[in-house]
């Protein structure tokens, strides 16, 4: 964990603060620690490390089974909150349409509004297939989610899903 060294100060309403200090008690923590997990969350944070760990990464398997964990994981409010800002950092094609569509889907299928870094993802020039192997072309044509498709990826599994 980071060491805290700076200080931030906020102007708030007697009544605004009296409600964050009593949110802060219902969660057991500190005023200081509620307010920081509120404006940081922890799955954000996590969220930054995969990304970090995909953009070195010369295996993207491990990396991408992990957002899928993540995202799999995710309520309506945690999708919300932790997908609100675009990634950091930015990922190379194809990866950068992956994540885009991984998030994507994963908002269709809890039913909340796909944010709109992720909507915005342009797709590939060029198709992505998950497979090397022709004679499977047709199913991963015809069998991946339209996230997928839409950004010209061409997948077996996705969002909670392993092969």
């Amino acid at each position: 964990m980071e060491a805290k060294s700076s200080q931030l100060q906020i102007r708030v309403s007697p009544r605004q603060k009296r409600e964050m200090s009593r949110r802060a008690r219902a969660a057991g923590l500190s005023l200081s620690a509620w307010v920081l997990r509120r404006a940081l969350p922890p799955k954000r944070e996590e969220l930054d490390q995969i990304l970090r760990e995909l953009r070195r990464s010369q295996a993207a398997s491990y990396p991408l089974a992990s957002l899928s964990d993540l995202l799999a994981g995710l309520d309506a409010t945690g999708m919300a909150t932790v997908l609100a800002e675009p990634p950091r950092p930015r990922l190379p094609q194809p990866l950068d349409a992956l994540v885009a569509a991984m998030v994507e889907h994963t908002a269709w299928m809890k039913g909340v509004p796909v944010p709109r870094w992720a909507a915005e993802t342009p797709p590939l020039e060029q198709p992505y297939f998950a497979s090397s192997l022709a004679s499977l072309r047709v199913h991963l044509l015809t069998h991946s989610p339209p996230a997928f498709r839409r950004r010209n990826l061409f997948v077996d599994t996705t969002v909670g899903g392993r092969v």
